[in-house]
Formats: C-alpha cells, sequence, structure tokens
C-alpha cells in the first residue's frame, strides 16, 4: 500500500517542488493530502523534551488542526510526537517525514503512533521502502518537513540541533519560523530562544500566534481555533 508520488506528477505539491533541490520521488503511505490547497505548519523540536515542550507541542497540532490546517512534522521521539498526537486527537492530517523507508518504523516506539498517522493522515519518505535511517538522512529528511510548510514552528532545541537546521532550511526556502521561548539557562531552549534573540524567528505563545499569520490569507481554509 505504498503510492509512488515523482516530480513529474500533479500530485506532487507545487510547494515542495519549488525548493532548490527537491525529492524527484516521494513514496507515500496512508492518506496523501493536498498540500496545494490545504495550508501546512511544520511543528520540530527536541527529542529530549522537556514536560513544558511536550505540552506546548501537542497544543500547537491541535490548535492547527482545529483551525483546519496540516501539521507536519517528523515523527521523532519528544517534540515531534507530541505535536502528531495533538493533530490526531483533534481528528485533523497530520503527515510524518521519514529519514528511513515508509514502512521502517524508527523510533520503534513509536509504532502505535505510526499506525495512527497512517489513518488519519499519511506517513511519507523519499527512501525507497526496506531503508534504515541512517544519520546522513536526516538532514535531507529535514528540507522536505520544511518545503512541504508554509513555516516551522520550533518548540524546543539545543545550541546545536537538527531543530535548528530545519528552522535555517525554511529561511534558506523563504518560510516564516516560529519558535517558543523558554527560560533563559533551560538547555532545551537555548537554541529557540537564540532563533528569537537574532530575530530569525517570531516569538510565540502559543498557536494562535501562528494562525494570524495564515488567516486573513487563506481565510476560506484556515479558521480561528
Amino acid at each position: 500500500n505504498i503510492q509512488i508520488i515523482t516530480i513529474g506528477d500533479s500530485a506532487y505539491p507545487d510547494r515542495l517542488r519549488a525548493i532548490p533541490d527537491p525529492p524527484t520521488v516521494l513514496y507515500v503511505r496512508g492518506r496523501w493530502p493536498d498540500f496545494d490547497s490545504v495550508p501546512a505548519v511544520a511543528v520540530v523540536g527536541t527529542r529530549k523534551a522537556t514536560p513544558y515542550g511536550l505540552k506546548v507541542a501537542d497544543q500547537i497540532g491541535t490548535t492547527l488542526a482545529r483551525a483546519g490546517m496540516i501539521t507536519v512534522s517528523g515523527m521523532a521521539l519528544g517534540n515531534d510526537g507530541a505535536a502528531h498526537r495533538g493533530a490526531l486527537k483533534a481528528g485533523g492530517l497530520t503527515v510524518a517525514v521519514l529519514a528511513g523507508g515508509p514502512d521502517v518504523c524508527y523510533p520503534p516506539q513509536h509504532r502505535s503512533l505510526m499506525g495512527d498517522i497512517l489513518l488519519m493522515g499519511a506517513i511519507i519518505s523519499e527512501y525507497p521502502p526496506g531503508t534504515e535511517p541512517h544519520g546522513r538522512n536526516y538532514h535531507q529528511r529535514n528540507r522536505i518537513i520544511s518545503g512541504l510548510s508554509l513555516g516551522v514552528a520550533a518548540v524546543e532545541a539545543a545550541e546545536h540541533s537538527g531543530t535548528l537546521i530545519t528552522a535555517r532550511l525554511a529561511l534558506d526556502q523563504n518560510r516564516e519560523v516560529f519558535a517558543v521561548p523558554g527560560p533563559a539557562d533551560a538547555p532545551m531552549s537555548a537554541g529557540t530562544n537564540g532563533l528569537i534573540a537574532r530575530g530569525e524567528a517570531k516569538l510565540i505563545r502559543s498557536a494562535q500566534d501562528i494562525l494570524v499569520e495564515y488567516v486573513t490569507r487563506f481565510p476560506h481554509k484556515v479558521r480561528q481555533a
């Protein structure tokens, strides 16, 4: 049950096609949404999430879903998983982009989450079935997460993390970047606080701060939640 979408297919998202290095093929499981008509926002963060970060990521996923938006993330432990679960809880669309094949569940602890995502959204990858995730694949994966989305919301991130790589890719792709602030001495907020301090990300206190960016631009697609 794996659908193959090539860069020349009409189902291939225009937004992703426009990035500097789009994947030539996507392997898709589940319900592939129409990214050209339904706005999407990526919600990403650290695997070593704090209770604060898990709560915020869940709330953002829930609110985006209620607003009619797609929540995109990487199905990782921590903030990513919380964002997916929030969207699922609200009955919304969520899409997980994997660094391995679309049939390879990683982390293995997320097997049940993967099953839930397949019922309500999609699992996608540029890697063929059976591909095990490797470190070099994650940077490539991150450009798809940001490329599918109008903007990227960073919930928690250390000073050197994959979350910050995704944020920089989003900036390179002319996407909006949002960041959740945390305590000045919190290691898992050092990266997000830095994005805000450098003016690279808009400070958000809740998903409502994301929605205000899109409600007027997509009045028939995005609603206040």
